[in-house]
């Protein structure tokens, strides 16, 4: 190597007094180093610097960087420490998606097995905004391709993307055969296949049974901001009406979900977790199906020919409660409300005169007419107002001054008592246990609509269905604030007959039949087969002989002997309801069978029958079928 080059790069002293040389770099050095303090010209340098900054500046500095640097550390603290699980779990979710898994709702079947409302495959593409692509181009390639692969409308995809919710949201429906095929072939990840039910009842056989089970259907706006806590889309299907809203919570069951990893573009990238979800529970009803299509037909044969076109029949067990049959005529299909129904079918329900969507037998409020008569009865023998021998002579009706308040049987009925008077519908009886006259002492308007109340009426029954009404029950009060008069003893004598203002439901009516039946207990109608209630004892053993033979003697002796032609004994009470002074009366029977054992309670009520007593042969016919061995 050449080592004289190299040299003559760092030319060396010649001068053999090496420590002079020392000397002299040591004090070169020093010249020009800030840092040494035994440099001659270290004053002249902080000199130099506190020229530059001075002592307050570096001091503002100095706290300004450690006021930074504490605000820093607090905001963190303050991240960590405060709000860091909720980041964690925001940030956690935002790269996660999650596809729900939805429960099979529980099927409704009847007492006996009969499925009365059950589930229909369908499928859904279900679609997320988040997934989908942003780019434009992209996102209508995705459009194009799935209305040319499945047969689908390109501008429905379009407009349901344009109007799609946060959140999931249903792109378009598949049949089975397009849903398998999805399955199979689609490698997008932004899209996936919802395999759901929608709901199917018996309503399109026995119309009447969509008054009891309802439907369900999408639900509307309101509904899904009061319900979206509780984990329902906007697309989700709820019960409406009947035992599909009744029991809604437990038929729809508990969804699940699936939770995916998403990459930076929305693309699925592994299953992370999965929650299976719980189907809805199978709920078995007291209804039997083949009953209440028998009295569908009943009422369509023997109202037709006649004005009448509206009614409600009940069957229930005096002893439990169950309802067998709840039927409100006319009925409509439930059906068409669970994907949509079209707006003529819908406004060809509402304008019907026969308000097929009315639940008249459980809502609708009626005058009792006549069939009010046992409980005033059982009140006047409480009360100690009359026993079983008390008599009374009807030649006709009560005159109350310039007013007569007539019997239906002109000239009278005679020598009344109590069996008579329930037997034969002896208003005279009624006019005088309720209102008295200058001989006698009546119970008056407080005491009659206190045992009322206390039989079953003017109250809602409990029955586990949405939209019972309570019926109305008067008082003196209530007139005079209402209707701006004072209540009068007339006021009473029609009270006592089931006139005047008393209002009560058909399944009122049958509930208070029961205590008869049972030997005196209220008890508690509904339509869950394994619901139990503790009846309520509500009058005497001796009270409810008397009238249950009453009522016996109705049959044979009295307003409704054509029952005498049915295979069992049968005790009960006819009524006849005026509402109007221009339409046909309303037309009742409520009663019970066998008579010495009751298996059932039957009321009827025919709205507009007339004194033609058609509630009489609609019971006759159902009674003779069920009985009979059907």
């Amino acid at each position: 190597m050449n080592f004289e080059k190299k040299s003559s790069l760092f030319p060396v002293q010649h001068d053999t007094n090496l420590d002079a040389v020392a000397s002299h770099n040591d004090d070169a050095f020093a010249e020009y180093s800030f840092g040494n303090n035994r440099g001659g010209n270290h004053e002249s340098t902080r000199q130099f610097v506190g020229s530059t900054i001075t002592k307050r500046r570096f001091l503002g500095g100095t706290l300004a960087i450690l006021a930074v640097f504490v605000i820093f550390i607090a905001k963190t603290s303050a991240l960590q420490l405060i709000q860091g699980e909720e980041l964690r779990e925001q940030a956690e979710r935002n790269r996660m998606y999650a596809i729900t898994l939805p429960a099979q709702r529980g099927v409704i079947y009847d007492r006996n097995g009969i499925i009365l409302a059950e589930n229909e495959s369908v499928f859904y593409i279900i679609a997320n905004l988040e997934t989908l692509p942003d780019d434009v181009q992209k996102q209508s390639d995705l459009l194009f391709s799935l209305a040319y692969t499945y047969n689908l409308a390109v501008q429905d995809l379009f407009s349901v993307i344009d109007n799609a919710p946060t959140g999931e949201f249903v792109l378009a429906e598949l049949s089975h055969e397009q849903a398998m095929q999805f399955y199979s072939e689609n490698t997008n990840t932004t899209l996936h296949i919802e395999a759901t039910s929608r709901r199917q009842s018996i309503t399109d056989q026995i119309p009447t049974l969509s008054h009891v089970l309802g439907y369900t259907a999408t639900l509307n706006p309101e509904e899904y901001s009061a319900l979206k806590q509780e984990g329902y889309r906007p697309f989700d299907q709820i019960g409406k009406q009947g035992i599909e809203v009744q029991y809604e919570t437990a038929l729809r069951g508990t969804f699940g979900e699936e939770l995916f990893e998403i990459d930076a573009y929305g693309d699925l990238e592994r299953a992370y977790s999965k929650t299976d979800p719980i189907d809805g529970e199978n709920l078995t009803l007291t209804i039997d199906a083949a009953l209440q299509s028998y009295v569908e037909e009943v009422l369509t044969s023997r109202l037709a020919g006649t004005p009448a076109s509206r009614a409600s029949v009940i069957v229930l067990n005096p002893e439990n409660g169950e309802v067998l049959a709840l039927v409100s005529s006319p009925g409509y299909d439930a059906n068409p409300f669970v994907e949509g129904i079209d707006e003529q079918s819908y406004r060809d329900l509402l304008e019907n005169e026969d308000n097929p969507l009315f639940p008249r037998a459980h809502a609708g409020e009626f005058p009792s007419g006549s069939t009010i008569k046992p409980t005033f009865a059982s009140a006047a023998l409480m009360e100690g107002i009359i026993t079983a021998s008390t008599s009374f002579v009807s030649t006709g009706g009560v005159q109350l001054g310039p007013w007569f308040f007539p019997d239906w049987r002109v000239g009278g009925h005679g020598v009344t008592n109590v069996y008579h008077a329930i037997a034969d519908s002896v208003n005279t009886f009624f006019y005088l246990i309720g209102g008295g006259n200058e001989t006698f002492d009546g119970m008056g308007i407080e005491t009659l609509m206190d045992y009322a109340e206390t039989f079953g009426l003017g109250i809602e029954t409990g029955i586990d269905l949405p939209g019972e009404a309570d019926g109305f029950l008067p008082t003196k009060q209530w007139k005079l604030e209402t209707i701006g008069e004072q209540w009068y003893i007339g006021d009473t004598y029609n009270a006592s007959i089931g006139q005047g203002y008393t209002l009560v439901t058909p399944l009122q009516m049958a509930r208070n039949t029961a205590i008869f039946a049972n030997g005196g207990a209220l008890v508690t109608p509904h339509l869950l087969i394994k619901d139990t209630f503790e009846p309520e004892q509500v009058t005497d053993e001796k009270t409810i002989s008397i009238i249950r033979e009453a009522m016996r003697r109705t049959v044979p002796y009295g307003s409704a002997s054509y029952l005498q032609g049915v295979v069992v004994p049968v005790a009960g009470k006819t009524g006849t309801a005026q509402w109007s002074s221009t339409q046909p009366d309303h037309s009742w029977f409520t009663g019970f069978a066998p008579y010495e054992d009751p298996e059932l309670v039957i009321t009827v009520l025919i709205e507009e029958g007339g004194d033609r007593g058609l509630a009489i042969p609609v019971t006759y016919d159902i009674l003779n079928w069920y009985f009979a061995g059907q």
